[in-house]
């Protein structure tokens, strides 16, 4: 490795980890402060609710990651511009462009970072923090997650949800069992979905067996749809269902074979799937992004504008991104594009921006 490389590998890694440090540090306090009253309310201590957010962080560093490549990719190339280290290097016969190689080799180091702890730590870290979130601050003791299944314990009912589709607010495979004074099973209710329509559970395709009294024999009936007084809200599942974050690519991959083999529309996870791939593609977006903004001429006469001009260009990734996965949820776009349209006209662009910058 060149002595120049070196140089930009050594000022980048300065300037992105006190960004990641600030911007994090910033996360913790805003988050805890924001949350106070609610932590107040709940039995959580303030060391345990310190403890809630911390266990965010790894999950907010991978979020923050591609903001904070951006910003130190455009601060280095900015601050080099500025005191004329970009003309030196090209009046030494070195294309400037040599330090793209370096920029790019961080982006890939990072976004493995990125998929590993994706794979590994986030997982396991944001289950804790949906466990904290439903059983201490929430305190919904009555509602449980065993793997993807959800139970639920509703007076005398007991419910178990196979499916739980966030997107449409639906809920599939449904079995609601209610028990008597001697917990002795008084009837079984076998719904194939359901759909939470002006405040009450209205479901479909049902098998509904009641226990005869003094009998042992269930009289049998079939329902098209019937609604049902139910004490939850598809709010509250939402809290309790298993989301993408807590689950790695592998895991997450089988819930949706799971899904699909059910019978069930598993388009919000294929859309997360995908997402958990394309993701970590955006670093080598922002360095190239970031060198073409840092190179141009207004970066060297205004840097403190060329770094506000790059957070536009985060939000409005973050901005195209949302929206297009939100797309993919909706079933408007097939999961594999709406992941990655983002990344394929942001790379095209940032390239397209590279290649002009004088």
């Amino acid at each position: 490795m060149s002595c120049l490389n070196k140089y930009w590998l050594k000022e980048f890694i300065r300037y992105f980890s006190a960004i990641q440090v600030v911007i994090l540090v910033l996360f913790v306090f805003i988050d805890y402060l924001s949350r106070m009253e609610r932590f107040l309310k709940s039995d959580i201590s303030m060391l345990g609710a310190l403890h809630y957010v911390l266990l965010k962080l790894p999950f907010m560093f991978v979020q923050l990651t591609p903001a904070g490549i951006l910003l130190a990719t455009i601060t280095v190339f900015g601050i080099m511009n500025r005191n004329n280290e970009l003309l030196a290097i090209r009046s030494s016969g070195i294309n400037a462009y040599f330090l793209i190689k370096p920029a790019v080799c961080v982006a890939l180091v990072l976004g493995f970072i990125m998929f590993f702890l994706g794979e590994t730590l986030i997982p396991v870290s944001m289950s804790r923090v949906f466990e904290i979130e439903n059983n201490v601050i929430r305190k919904k003791h009555q509602m449980a997650v065993a793997r993807e299944d959800i139970w639920i314990k509703s007076e005398n009912r007991l419910i178990h949800i196979n499916y739980y589709d966030p997107v449409r607010k639906s809920v599939a495979g449904v079995t609601i069992t209610s028990l008597g004074d001697h917990f002795g099973l008084e009837s079984r209710i076998d719904a194939r979905t359901g759909v939470y329509i002006d405040g009450e559970w209205v479901f479909e395709k049902l098998i509904q067996q009641v226990h005869a009294k003094d009998s042992e024999d269930y009289t049998v009936k079939t329902h098209e749809k019937m609604s049902i007084p139910l004490t939850f809200k598809p709010e509250d599942l939402e809290t309790v269902a298993k989301k993408s974050e807590e689950m790695s690519f592998s895991e997450l991959r089988k819930y949706v074979r799971k899904v699909k083999t059910e019978g069930y529309d598993a388009t919000p996870y294929e859309v997360d799937l995908n997402g958990k791939i394309a993701f970590p593609f955006i670093c080598i977006i922002m360095v190239l992004t970031g060198a073409a903004t840092g190179m141009r001429s207004f970066a060297k006469k205004n840097l403190p504008v060329t770094i506000a001009l790059g957070v536009v260009i985060a939000a409005l990734y973050w901005i195209m991104y949302g929206f297009c996965i939100s797309l993919g949820y909706g079933g408007i776009l097939p999961p594999l594009i709406s992941a990655w349209m983002t990344n394929i006209f942001f790379f095209s662009t940032g390239l397209i921006y590279l290649m002009h910058t004088g």
